[in-house]
């Protein structure tokens, strides 16, 4: 388990990393905690990068997704990744980090990322997500000017942005954002252009569509889906309850999609790019695809409810990846089919080590029906 109490230790005493070689490329990582943050770092380690990631101030441990690559900080010529305590919410902390850590690339992932959550939370949504990213790029700038540096931005945008706009959408489709969490990320979007215009700042946004994996939050459809297949399969659980099962995305494999984010930062000139497989399946076909792999049938499990249906809905996201693919040389190495078994392979596990604690009387199996 990584210690989150020991996150500000990373440092030497003076502020800089000195076992760090001089070319070593250092990252600036919020939301490393979540999906797309730990296969990020996962990528940047492997490219050679020291990694530098914000975490949030909780009572309960959230490192799941990174506890597999922590090293701890004493360990100084291993620990290659080191956690800080910082919050978008505080720009205070956002320019001392940047002061501390001097990386020369910054990589905004963190957000109150679930889109009906945002309705129910909509003004810490707007903060985190809009406000967030802009208290960031202000440091980033005041950060350069006052040092002299170069710093590289990425911001992570969102399909959600689109809308209601028809597919297939691109870098010159119009956003129609549908939620408070997609209006917040159009206004991160335009935050990040605008520093890029005004300042000369190399900052990107990447649009991706929904990019998902076994570690995906379990309260997004895809993974509810296959956490709960895999608990109907061993007996833990016999109903899932969904909203709009009409609803289409174009859905990949969040380990690609990181690849697409290093990349716009690699680049002569900063850009806006798509990110997508160009492919679009609704959520009724995950169902068909994941239950049929385990030879059952969704329909005798799924139950729409509609409490889980949205004020306004978002029909069909489909992207047009043209330019990534033509400028990144960037394209998609996991398809649909492939990503939703590596899903339900995974979950049907968990399932399996929860069965077991459940037959010992060990855990309660909790969830009803």
């Amino acid at each position: 388990m990584a210690s989150q109490d020991n996150v500000s230790r990373s440092e030497a005493p003076n502020g800089s990393d000195s076992h760090i070689a001089p070319t070593t490329k250092v990252a600036f990582v919020t939301g490393i905690t979540g999906q797309d943050g730990s296969y990020l770092t996962e990528f940047l380690l492997q490219k050679g990068y020291e990694v530098h990631g914000l975490i949030r101030r909780s009572s309960n441990y959230n490192t799941q997704r990174i506890n597999h690559i922590y090293v701890d900080p004493h360990n100084a010529n291993k620990a290659r990744m080191k956690l800080h305590y910082a919050d978008l919410s505080d720009a205070s902390s956002l320019r001392r980090w940047l002061d501390v850590i001097k990386p020369h690339e910054v990589y905004n992932l963190a957000a109150q990322s679930h889109v009906a959550v945002s309705f129910e939370i909509p003004d810490y949504t707007a903060d985190v997500v809009a406000t967030g990213a802009l208290r960031l790029l202000e440091a980033v700038r005041s950060h350069m000017a006052d040092t002299g540096r170069t710093i590289k931005y990425y911001q992570a945008g969102s399909s959600e942005m689109f809308g209601s706009t028809p597919p297939p959408q691109s870098e010159t489709t119009p956003f129609h954002p549908r939620s408070p969490y997609a209006a917040s990320k159009c206004a991160a979007h335009w935050y990040t252009v605008n520093y890029r215009e005004a300042y000369n700042l190399y900052a990107c946004n990447g649009i991706l569509f929904n990019h998902e994996s076994p570690r995906r939050g379990e309260n997004f459809v895809t993974r509810k889906i296959t956490r709960a297949l895999g608990r109907i399969k061993v007996g833990l659980q016999t109903k899932l309850f969904l909203g709009n099962i009409q609803a289409s995305r174009d859905w990949g494999f969040a380990g690609d999609y990181v690849e697409a984010m290093w990349l716009m930062l690699q680049q002569e000139k900063p850009d806006d790019y798509v990110v997508a497989t160009e492919e679009s399946h609704t959520v009724e076909e995950f169902l068909e695809v994941s239950f049929g792999y385990l030879g059952l049938n969704w329909k005798d499990h799924v139950e729409i409810d509609k409490r889980y249906f949205r004020p306004t809905e978002v029909d069909n996201l489909k992207g047009d990846a043209s330019k990534a693919k033509e400028g990144l040389k960037w394209k998609p190495k996991v398809g649909f089919v492939q990503l939703v078994k590596m899903m339900v392979d995974e979950d049907l596990e968990t399932a399996k080590r929860e069965k077991v604690l459940v037959d010992a009387g060990y855990i309660d199996a909790q969830q009803q029906p």
